[in-house]
Order: C-alpha cells, then structure tokens, then sequence
C-alpha cells in the first residue's frame, strides 16, 4: 500500500472534485450566516439549511458587483463552484454571482420582534437611564468560560484598581441561553448597591447572537431599574439587546472603558476641580473685602455719632421749629374764625335787642312768646323778660293793633 503525504491527499481531492461537472457550476439556495467582509474585500460567509451549513468565499472582484448588502439572516441564491482548499483541507463553495432571494427565518423572526418592541416603545430614547460617572459597583452577565469576562476583568482592573465587580454567569449560546440571562439580569436588580449592569459576548454568527435577539431578554433589560449596556458581539453585530439597552456598546472591552472612568484621570480632574473652587472662593472673598473696605471708609462709618446723631438732631430740632409754626398759625387762625363768630353771635342775639330797650312778652305757665294782643286774655298772668330783669303781670286789658 502506498502512503500518501496530507499534501497528496488533498491534492487528489480537489483533482476529484476539480473533474465534476456538477460542482464546477452550480446554484445553490441558502441563507447567509457569519457574514465577514475581510480588508482585502473579499467577502467570507457559510451558507446554510435546516440540517447543514456549507463554507463560502467570494472575491473582492465578484464581491464589489453587488447591488445589495449581504447580511446575516438573508437568504440568497448564488452561483459558483465547489473545490478544496488544500492548505487547510477544507471544501468552500466559491461564488461567482449572488441575488436575494427573500429573508430567512431568523432574520424574518428578528424583524418581526424588533417590529413588535418598537411599537410598544421599548426603543424610546426618553426612557433610557443615564449611566452612573463613577459605579460604586458594576454587574455583568455573560459566560463563566468564555474570553469576555477576563476580557472585561482586567479592562475594569486596570482603569480602576479595586473596582467592585458582581458577575452573574449564564449562558450565551444555546435553547436556554435567553432565560439564564434574563434571570440573571433580574437577579443583579435584586442587589441595590449595583449601579450598573454590562450584557455581552463575542462575535458569532446570527445563531449564535439568538440568545440576545429574544423577547425575554429584551423584556428584562427594559424592565431593570439598573442601566444596562449592551455590548454584544463585534461593531457590526445588532441584536433586539442592543435597541433596548440604556447604552450600546460595539464590544465587550468597549463596554468595560464606558462603565468605568480611569482612576488617575478622575484624581486628576478632582484636583483641578478642588484648585478652580479654591480659587473661585479666594476670588469671591477678595471682593467681599474690597466691598467691606469701601464701607469702612464711609463717613458713617468713620463717625457714626457724629453722622447719624448729629444730622438727627439737626432735623429734630427743624421739625420741632416748624411744628411750632404750624401750632401758633393754627391757633391765630382759630382765633380769628372764634372772634368772627361771636361778632355774628352777638349780633344775632336777643340781648342786643333788649340792650336797645325792648323787651319779651311770654306766658308764664308755657314760656310761649306772645306775638299779637289777640293772644291774651283779660287776667292772663304773663312774663316779660327785660333786658336786665322779669317782670310778672296780670294782663288787664287788651288793645288789638
């Protein structure tokens, strides 16, 4: 039996492969998956069924031809063919043409949930919380056994020595991948001291990310009264996580810088902060005294007696001065208008008219004034009042006018 190098063996393989009418050009049906776009242009992906997936490639010179984006979750139909690539010993489907051909489940599932989510307003940006400056404490979610959590670890470590960190494991991949993680969100919300809660893990392909695009977890992050970030595969990587997180992340590592200020940046800004108010106080008190000086020089201060008794006096004794005035030019006045009325008085008086020789004549039981004979009887006793005296009479006769 002869013995064959791996070279030689997959040199016969691609010869065998190479020969087959079937796979030099051939249409195949599938949907996109782990789509990745290298430097070079040339366009990597697997195409996939319910049961199998199959490697793909196509080259930047095919690739820059396309009227759309190829995404993950598309279902396309391509043209190429089939042959091995001998370093690694692998089979890839090399395209030559590509065209869409409507949506594939996952993606159709994506869009109808994240479709559902925003009509419920679980996208608003008026609901998102603002992520603490400085956490006391920060959570995390994601696997115990991946390269994330270290990641992030000595990301923390390093920004912030001693940073407490409160790590809730769940899986990320997988049937119940979605309901650890939004157990484990609710979990850490339970804790009050936590601040802020970090979601993610590595890039994969749209079935790997499954786990972030369920409504659970959507459901879970929308209801925690902690911020979360979602920081969820590479840049280009979206999942129903990262519309509903307060704070999207483009990766993990990019999640842990977001959470966590650098200590020695922080320091430094406090110093500057505590030097800006102390020299904002001793600015504020500089003029505070400068004002207190300029009051010191006042003359009412300088003499307060002198100014303030001093000018009282002075208009006590105006005042006093003119309320004298005003009393005596009061009292002439009064005196005047007294003297007037008694002249009208005196001349409106009875007196006056018994002074000239008058006299009145009234009855001596009523008082009533007598003002014609015809008044009177014959033996009436009346008064008559002189203008020095009465007289009481007995009338004894009367003379009509």
């Amino acid at each position: 039996m002869k013995m064959l190098s791996v070279s030689e063996v997959n040199a016969h393989i691609k010869e065998i492969m190479d020969n087959d009418l079937l796979l030099l050009n051939l249409w195949v049906k599938g949907e996109i998956s782990n789509c990745k776009q290298a430097g070079s242009g040339h366009l990597y992906f697997t195409l996939k069924d319910e049961q199998c997936i199959i490697r793909s490639v196509m080259f930047r010179s095919r690739a820059k031809s396309l009227s759309f984006r190829p995404e993950n979750g598309l279902s396309v139909r391509v043209r190429g063919y089939v042959t091995v690539y001998e370093r690694d010993g692998i089979y890839q489907l090399y395209v030559e043409e590509m065209e869409p051909d409507g949506t594939g489940s996952l993606y159709q599932a994506f869009e109808l949930l994240k479709k559902k989510l925003q009509a419920e307003g679980l996208f608003d940006s008026e609901k998102k919380k603002r992520l603490p400056l400085l956490p006391g404490r920060i959570g995390i979610v994601t696997s115990p056994t991946g390269a994330v959590i270290r990641d992030m670890i000595d990301i923390i470590g390093r920004r912030w020595p001693g940073m407490c960190i409160v790590f809730a494991p769940a899986s990320v991949q997988g049937d119940t991948a979605g309901f650890e993680i939004a157990r484990s969100i609710e979990l850490l919300n339970t804790i009050d001291s936590i601040d802020v809660v970090i979601i993610g893990r590595g890039g994969g392909s749209i079935e790997e990310l499954w786990a972030f695009n369920t409504e659970i977890v959507a459901r879970s992050i929308f209801n925690s009264r902690i911020p979360v970030v979602s920081a969820v595969g590479h840049e280009t990587d979206f999942t129903i996580a990262d519309f509903v997180a307060d704070v999207r992340a483009a990766t993990p590592s990019a999640a842990a810088e977001l959470v966590v200020p650098v200590k020695q940046e922080m320091l430094k800004l406090t110093r500057n902060l505590k030097d800006r108010l102390f020299q904002g106080t001793q600015a504020h008190l500089n003029r505070c005294m400068q004002r207190l000086e300029a009051c010191l020089d006042r003359p009412v201060i300088r003499r307060p007696v002198h100014e303030l008794c001093t000018s009282k006096e002075q208009q006590l004794d105006f005042i006093s001065q003119k309320l004298l005035q005003s009393t005596d030019r009061l009292l002439e006045q009064n005196r005047n208008r007294l003297a007037v009325q008694v002249n009208r008085l005196e001349t409106l008086s009875p007196l006056a008219t018994l002074a000239r020789g008058y006299s009145i004549c009234s009855r001596a039981d009523s008082h009533q004034i007598i003002r014609s004979a015809e008044e009177t009887a014959e033996g009436e006793p009346v008064h008559v009042d002189l203008f020095k005296g009465r007289l009481l009479c007995l009338v004894k006769d009367t003379i009509p006018e």
